[in-house]
C-alpha cells in the first residue's frame, strides 16, 4: 500500500510522529513537499495511492479528483472537517474519511498578532529600523476601542475574551449566534449592520459553508469606519477580497490583515501583495510545533485502525 503526505511545506511531517506502525504495515510513505500545479498533477501524484493525508484545506478534493483516484480508500484531514472535500463523491466511492480531532488556540493567537500588528504597524516599524530610521509613524491603542467578532464558536470566543481583557468593547454577530451565547462570554449581541458600523477592529471566525460564502460583501465593509481594521484568519472565500483591497486604495478602510485567502499559495502576482496597509501572513493560524505533534500521531492512528478494520475518528 502507499501513503501520501500531501503539502509538507516546512518538511516536517516525518519528524512529527513516530510513522514505523505504519510502515510496519508495509505502507510506502511518500511525502509531497509542494502544492500541485492543478488537478491533473495530483491526480497523477496520488494514482497509485491507497491512503492519503491531507493538511487541513491545502489540496482540494473535489468529485472532478476524486473520481480520477482509483486507489484512494482512505482519506485523512487534520481538524474534524475539511471544505474542500466533497464528501458525496468520497462517499459514493466507499472512501473512509477521518479527522484528527484536538487542536488548540493557535488561530486565536495568531488572530490577536495580527491585530496588535496592524494597530500598532510592527511590520512597517521593524522594516524602518532594518532602513536605519527611527519613529516614522505613530499607532493607536486598543483599550476602550470596539471589537467586533463575526462568529462566536471556539475561536471567536477566545478572541473576545482577549479584546475584553484589554479593556475593549465587544460586539458579536453570526447568522446563527444568540443573545445566550453572547452573554456566556460577556459580549453585546447586535446585527449585521451594527457589527460592521461600530467595529474599529473587526475578526472574522466562521466556517466556510454556502451561507459564510461572500458573507463579507462590498456593502459591509462600506459601513466600516476609515479608520477600521478587519481580521481574516478564518477562510478566504469569506470575504470580498476585491472590495477590501479597493477600500484599502481609496482610503475607506483603515487596515487589513489576512492569514487565509481564495487561492493557496497565494499568487506572487496577487493585487493584495501589492495593497496598501495590510499585513500578511501565508496561512500559519494553526502552524505550530504543538499542533503538528497532535495532528501528525493521529494521523498514525488513524491509519493503523483503518488497516486494523476498526476505524477511528470517522468524519
Amino acid at each position: 500500500m502507499r501513503l501520501s503526505i500531501l503539502d509538507d511545506y516546512q518538511g516536517v511531517a516525518l519528524s512529527m510522529a513516530d510513522w514505523s506502525p505504519v510502515e510496519a504495515r508495509g505502507v510506502e510513505i511518500v511525502v509531497e513537499r509542494q502544492p500541485f500545479a492543478d488537478q491533473d498533477a495530483a491526480a497523477r501524484a496520488l494514482a497509485q495511492s491507497d491512503i492519503v493525508a491531507a493538511m487541513r484545506e491545502r489540496t482540494p478534493f473535489p468529485r472532478s479528483l476524486v473520481e480520477r483516484l482509483p486507489a484512494l480508500k482512505l482519506l485523512i484531514t487534520t481538524g474534524m472537517r475539511n471544505a474542500s472535500f466533497d464528501m458525496a463523491a468520497l462517499r459514493e466511492r466507499g472512501v473512509t474519511v477521518c479527522g484528527t480531532e484536538g487542536g488548540g488556540l493557535d488561530t486565536a493567537e495568531l488572530t490577536w498578532g495580527l491585530i496588535l500588528g496592524a494597530v500598532r504597524r510592527i511590520a512597517e516599524d521593524h522594516r524602518a529600523m532594518r532602513e536605519g530610521l527611527w519613529q516614522t509613524r505613530i499607532g493607536n491603542r486598543i483599550a476602550d476601542k470596539t471589537l467586533g467578532v463575526l462568529g462566536l464558536g471556539r475561536l471567536g470566543a477566545a478572541v473576545a475574551r482577549v479584546g475584553l481583557a484589554f479593556d475593549m468593547k465587544v460586539i458579536a454577530w453570526s447568522q446563527n449566534l444568540t443573545r445566550e451565547r453572547c452573554a456566556e462570554v460577556g459580549v453585546e449581541y447586535v446585527d449585521k449592520e451594527t457589527l460592521f458600523r461600530r467595529a474599529d477592529i473587526l475578526s472574522v471566525h466562521l466556517v466556510l459553508s454556502p451561507r459564510s460564502r461572500g458573507l463579507v460583501g462590498r456593502d459591509d465593509i462600506a459601513r466600516m469606519k476609515p479608520t477600521a481594521v478587519l481580521v481574516n484568519t478564518s477562510r478566504g472565500p469569506i470575504v470580498d477580497v476585491a472590495a477590501v483591497i479597493d477600500a484599502l486604495a481609496h482610503g475607506r478602510l483603515g487596515y487589513a490583515a489576512f492569514d487565509v485567502y481564495d487561492q493557496k499559495p497565494l499568487p506572487a502576482d496577487h493585487p493584495l501583495r501589492r495593497a496598501p496597509n495590510v499585513l500578511l501572513t501565508p496561512h500559519i493560524g494553526y502552524v505550530t510545533e504543538e499542533n503538528y505533534r497532535s495532528s501528525y500521531p493521529r494521523i498514525v492512528e488513524n491509519i493503523v485502525a483503518f488497516l486494523d478494520h476498526k476505524p477511528i475518528r470517522v468524519i
